[in-house]
């Protein structure tokens, strides 16, 4: 069923331009660009999915020896679109905007759907 209203969620990702691993600048420039851009997906995949957290304790004579956290994001992204991409100090950062009713539009284009075209009661 078609919803009345679609939402737009906003991502903003951000990658450090000299702690990329590169001698050159430009290609330096370049990884950061794609880095802020894979985070920035990261953080709409979370919006949109949800985020896993997995935790783990150890105690051993009412002492804690070993606490762990791990988080997982796991989601596939459609429709997305970079609104800006821009340096910030020694930072590059990507905006990206995701409109429901595009990702609406790509499922109903892509989905396959069975219509009733013909009921015979017997």
């Amino acid at each position: 069923v078609k919803p009345e209203s679609f939402p737009v969620l906003h991502a903003i990702g951000q990658a450090p331009i000299s702690l990329q691993k590169s001698k050159h600048k430009t290609q330096r420039m370049l990884m950061a660009i794609n880095a802020s851009k894979v985070a920035a997906y990261a953080e709409l995949a979370e919006q949109v999915y949800g985020q896993q957290i997995n935790g783990q304790t150890t105690v051993a004579d009412l002492l804690l020896e070993n606490q762990s956290l791990t988080a997982k994001v796991q989601g596939t992204v459609r429709g997305a679109k970079v609104i800006k991409s821009y340096p910030v100090g020694d930072t590059y950062t990507t905006e990206l905007s995701l409109d429901f009713k595009q990702v609406y539009d790509l499922y109903q284009a892509t989905s396959n759907r069975k219509e009733i075209k013909a009921v015979k009661y017997y």
